[in-house]
């Protein structure tokens, strides 16, 4: 009697980041080298030591704690991208700094003439928001069928849904702004290195520790961004073009410019309620009542980021499953429950995919 055909088993996983992963982050972090994920060995390790940490609840406070997701392609157990998600943004010892992008109308009736301005001013705040961000996605895996990057950035929204109480009622997105191919930030040149006499490099480093030089050296009233060269003007809430990807997902999931910017960079600022922000909404926990095969109807194979928990590592997990709703549950995919240890009658977070 032959043995019937096994489904293949998943080639992609997300999971909780662990601090043997030190090697492999840091690789992929040279892929982008921002605040959050920077290509630097101490810093990396202080952040995956974090992450295991909050993961583990080992960090008590909810607002402190910092979550790395790692992508791993199974076939060559390899970690392939990154993805974070920070509990709150802004505490007394760390403040959340932005400058808040206002327009300012002037006009003299003695002229007849009319001027709009754009103006910055320097704010903080104690109290402030969930962030995501440190998403980054090996070049290789870019224009893969499975959509690894919206894979990347949609286990962070389910995650939240699953921990619910952990984060703050709003969410926050800062996306890269134009820069030079050397990294140059043409508002920083104009702007933060008058008051701080530190180069972009310097103090983008420096920030990643502490931004109270900020918060000390920059002027608390408004600036005259038509004061500025063209250049800095050009890039104050202005998108990236490696980040358009990333801005329309996140217009489309319910995310919108705050007109506020990074003040090294001005990167946009963007935010949404949390519990309006669409991924979180239709993340659910969900019984599997049945496993789909080879054989099931394709019109019932929607996709769905499924994801389940343990207390040892790596903590979470979660697969892109073919996945159908039934009255009682859900089905997913049989190699997809395998791989995560679950079975008919257990339960699973599901995140419907469009």
């Amino acid at each position: 009697m032959s043995t019937p055909p096994t489904a293949p088993l998943p080639r992609y996983e997300i999971r909780g980041s662990l601090v043997t992963d030190e090697e492999q982050i840091l690789d992929i972090a040279g892929h982008l080298n921002t605040v959050n994920l920077p290509e630097e060995r101490e810093g990396v390790k202080q952040i995956l030591e974090i992450s295991q940490k909050s993961f583990t609840q080992a960090v008590k406070e909810p607002k402190r704690r910092q979550y790395v997701f790692v992508l791993v392609d199974r076939q060559k157990d390899a970690i392939i991208g990154t993805s974070m998600v920070f509990g709150q943004l802004g505490r007394r010892d760390a403040p959340y700094i932005y400058l808040d992008v206002i327009d300012e109308e002037r006009y003299s009736q003695t002229l007849d003439k009319h001027f709009k301005h754009t103006t910055l001013k320097i704010g903080y705040s104690y109290n402030g928001p969930t962030e995501i961000g440190g998403l980054v996605l090996h070049p290789d895996y870019r224009r893969v069928p499975e959509r690894l990057g919206q894979f990347l950035s949609y286990v962070r929204f389910l995650y939240i849904k699953m921990h619910r109480d952990c984060f703050r009622d709003e969410v926050l997105a800062e996306l890269l702004p134009p820069l030079e191919k050397d990294g140059t930030s043409h508002l920083w040149d104009a702007l933060g290195r008058h008051f701080t006499d530190m180069t972009y490099a310097e103090a983008d480093k420096l920030s990643r520790r502490n931004k109270e030089f900020v918060r000390g050296l920059f002027p608390e009233g408004a600036i005259y961004a038509s004061l500025l060269p063209k250049q800095a003007q050009d890039v104050i809430g202005k998108v990236g073009a490696q980040t358009r990807g990333v801005e329309k997902l996140l217009r489309r999931i319910g995310f919108r410019y705050a007109e506020r910017v990074d003040p090294f960079d001005g990167g946009p600022h963007f935010t949404a309620p949390t519990d309006d922000i669409a991924l979180v909404a239709n993340s659910a926990q969900l019984k599997v009542v049945e496993v789909l095969g080879d054989k099931s109807p394709v019109s019932q194979k929607k996709k769905a980021v499924v994801a389940v928990e343990s207390s040892e590592p790596p903590f979470f997990r979660a697969m892109l499953s073919p996945f159908a709703a039934r009255p009682e549950g859900c089905a997913i995919d049989g190699a997809v429950a395998a791989a995560l240890g679950v079975g008919v009658g257990q339960l699973v977070w599901v995140l419907p995919l469009e």
